[in-house]
């Protein structure tokens, strides 16, 4: 296999040059540090992205299309592309015009951005399947409750261990809950499958402006993106959305329950792999999104699940 080459400030000015013209040296740095940067900051008004392999090539020319598809449906901004070709043999690139607005991770939700945020989940719902299909989007089967539920629990005590964690805190996911919140019969949905902090464009006052990375999007479970809003935005926020976007009891608790999982064995997983040596960068946020997903919720004390489905959507 040929070595794919490492992208440099260089190559990226180069590029941009030739796309936007102009005299002037392009102002352009990584937008995270990294031993091979692939998305880069040009100026104040567009982003960059390199694939690194040809396997992320695919997966950028297909949110390319599936941008396209999905924009009439969802209330609020996708990114743009203005240009896209390969950078190397094998190798694409799209430069995206910025969207404004700032970081999900640094900016609360408010009450209006709830109701963004449930627009945004039924826009999802109504994207046609069969088209994303033809795109190429994959479809994803759910995931086991059961098997992520027993991951978790030994995570917890890794945790407990640390003082990270309180395993006699009252919400707990039992074996029984994790058999009724299984995914009932249905057809599959679009499903961003990355609705993180850093993938939620949201304004200073709250509202949620834009979506960001669709390279991961699947056609599965709804409950993987309402599980992603609540490691973002906190459990109680997830839930008032999902519910907005007409989704019930079953789903918005299957979702809560993912993110708690996910949460206690990220956090683990990080804090283990670090070997008495200063804790991962990746830490403190790990830390918040645990926080967030298990904020308590009225939700999950006060209903009780059918075992007919009719609970999945309002």
């Amino acid at each position: 296999m040929t070595q794919a080459p490492t992208p440099t400030a260089d190559t990226v000015r180069r590029l941009v040059r030739s796309l936007l013209g102009g005299s002037t040296e392009p102002d352009v740095r990584p937008v995270a540090e990294g031993v091979a940067p692939d998305t880069w900051w040009v100026g104040t008004r567009h982003v960059l992205r390199l694939a690194p392999d040809r396997e992320t090539a695919v997966r950028g020319r297909r949110e390319l299309r599936l941008r396209e598809l999905v924009r009439p449906y969802l209330p609020v901004a996708l990114p743009a592309s203005v240009a896209h070709g390969e950078w190397a043999p094998g190798l694409a690139y799209t430069l995206d015009a910025k969207v404004a607005g700032g970081s999900g991770e640094d900016h609360d939700v408010s009450a209006l951005g709830e109701a963004d945020l449930a627009a945004l989940l039924t826009g999802l719902r109504e994207v046609p399947v069969r088209q994303a299909e033809t795109l190429g989007v994959p479809r994803a089967a759910p995931r086991s409750l059961e098997a992520l539920r027993q991951s978790a629990e030994r995570a917890a005590r890794r945790l407990a261990a640390a003082d990270e964690f309180d395993t006699a805190r009252p919400e707990r996911l039992t074996r029984e809950a994790a058999a009724q919140l299984g995914v009932q019969p249905g057809a599959a949905v679009l499903v961003h499958h990355g609705l993180t902090g850093g993938h939620l464009v949201v304004s200073a006052d709250g509202r949620v402006r834009g979506v960001l990375g669709w390279s991961d999007a699947v056609l599965g479970d709804p409950a993987e993106d309402i599980a992603g809003l609540a490691l973002s935005v906190g459990s109680p926020a997830a839930v008032r959305a999902a519910t907005l976007a007409g989704y019930g009891a079953r789903p918005c608790l299957r979702g809560l329950w993912l993110a708690r999982c996910d949460a206690v064995i990220h956090l683990a997983e990080a804090l283990d792999g670090h070997c008495g040596g200063p804790p991962p960068a990746t830490v403190p946020l790990l830390r918040t999104r645990l926080r967030r997903a298990w904020e308590p919720i009225l939700l999950e004390r006060v209903t009780e699940l059918r075992d007919d489905g009719r609970d999945d959507t309002a």
